[in-house]
């Protein structure tokens, strides 16, 4: 699988959570908000805890 395509998406209120396959064969997880102008993302070691961000952004 190629680097940075992601797969297993899934959308938890504005936060998007996937995991992708980096450059170096490992596997990572990553949220982020797709509401305007917020900003947040944020790359994690473990799907859980990319959930749990997801599940806890506010957005300012």
């Amino acid at each position: 699988m190629r680097p940075n395509r992601f797969y297993d998406v899934i959308r938890v209120g504005p936060i998007r959570v996937a995991s992708f396959n980096n450059g170096r064969g490992q596997t990572r997880h990553t949220a982020a908000c797709t509401a305007p102008k917020c900003g947040f993302s944020n790359e994690y070691g473990d799907r859980s805890a990319a959930e749990l961000a997801a599940r806890t952004h506010r957005c300012i």
